[in-house]
């Protein structure tokens, strides 16, 4: 099979980095391109990089000597790509400006970035809850006057571990939500290294982390009308995100009440049986299965099961009744694998099946 040529803008990054590292070996797509800011355009990606490569494995060797190319000089990633993923560290009306400047020179995005995951002909993917969302990439290239090009987005790191385990009981109505995130130091692209203050700490703000884990959902639960994305009206959804010292791996304790209340064994069965598309049209980094359940009460531990099916699945415990909601249960997932880079990447491999990104 011919491999789609693959560019990355804003690779320097943690999630750049972890793009690079996830796309090693990939069956479909080959990393042809790395983009950043001007002050690192002309270097090498070792150079770029250097000290600031956050992992314990080497930079792999088809990427270490590439030279980096400008992210603002579209034209000269264009040439070497079939589409990019973004991950860059800018404003969000910047992001957007260029995500949009991208799609108009007719190359696909991926995004990892928050910028246009409120748009409203912009689909934001996790291939097993809503992949009949790219039909709107259609009005969306009306929009921007496009053929191939377009953007589609991952949302936020931090929803990935508690709406996989609620989709498979949205026929059971439920209607109230509250979660609490306990999220890892890389979601803020920092080791500990780099942030020796979050050794033995928690810091309960993340800025604007509460409001995406309260709305993105719905966009996620939503459906397509007349070319746009209707968010969903329920659950309603409380959220508080808090900063932990751990790594990698974000957790949720979820609490949750129903119009139709299930039994325990019902929510069990729904999360053992939960088949999906990643899983049916064989998407190379489909988790099979995507949802584990343990009864194990210590379980699920962010060191011992963030790397459940490679980073890509998401791990349940603790279910039982709850005083002021129905039941609550704790969910974990990887954040930069299946919350960020690994995400992307498996909408990609969606987009792809499914013909919206072609090669040239």
């Amino acid at each position: 099979m011919e491999k789609y040529r693959v560019g990355i803008v804003g690779a320097t990054g943690m999630v750049g980095q972890r793009f690079i590292s996830l796309l090693k070996d990939h069956p479909w797509f080959e990393v042809t391109c790395v983009a950043a800011s001007a002050r690192s355009a002309g270097k090498t990606y070792r150079e770029a990089v250097g000290e600031r490569w956050a992992f314990d494995w080497e930079i792999p060797a088809n990427v270490a000597d590439m030279v980096i190319v400008d992210a603002s000089d579209i034209d000269a990633v264009g040439e070497q790509v079939d589409f990019v993923f973004c991950a860059v560290d800018m404003k969000k009306e910047e992001i957007r400006a260029l995500e949009e400047a991208y799609a108009k020179h007719e190359i696909p995005v991926v995004s990892n970035n928050s910028a246009c995951r409120g748009v409203a002909d912009v689909p934001m993917v996790v291939p097993e809850i809503n992949a009949a969302h790219l039909e709107v990439i259609e009005a969306q290239r009306k929009r921007l006057g496009t053929q191939r090009g377009f953007i589609a987005v991952k949302p936020n790191c931090s929803i990935q571990s508690y709406v996989p385990a609620l989709t498979p009981l949205m026929d059971f109505g439920p209607e109230k939500v509250s979660v609490c995130t306990y999220q890892a130091i890389s979601g803020a692209g920092k080791t500990f290294k780099t942030w020796p203050e979050m050794v033995d700490n928690v810091i309960p703000y993340i800025g604007g982390e509460d409001e995406k884990s309260e709305n993105e959902p719905l966009k996620l639960w939503g459906h397509v009308e007349n070319g746009e994305i209707v968010n969903a009206t329920l659950p309603v959804i409380s959220a508080q995100c808090l900063r932990v010292a751990c790594a990698d791996g974000h957790m949720a304790a979820v609490s949750v009440s129903f119009r139709n209340k299930p039994s325990m064994d019902e929510i069990k069965e729904r999360w053992a049986n939960f088949e999906t598309e990643a899983q049916r049209l064989e998407l190379p980094s489909a988790p099979k299965p995507f949802l584990q359940y343990f009864e194990d009460p210590t379980r699920p531990q962010t060191r011992l099961d963030r790397d459940f099916q490679n980073g890509f699945g998401v791990s349940i415990g603790r279910l039982r009744e709850d005083k002021l909601f129905d039941y609550r249960f704790v969910c974990l997932s990887h954040n930069t694998v299946r919350g960020a880079a690994g995400g992307a990447m498996l909408t990609a491999e969606l987009l792809c099946k499914k013909g919206y990104i072609t090669r040239k």
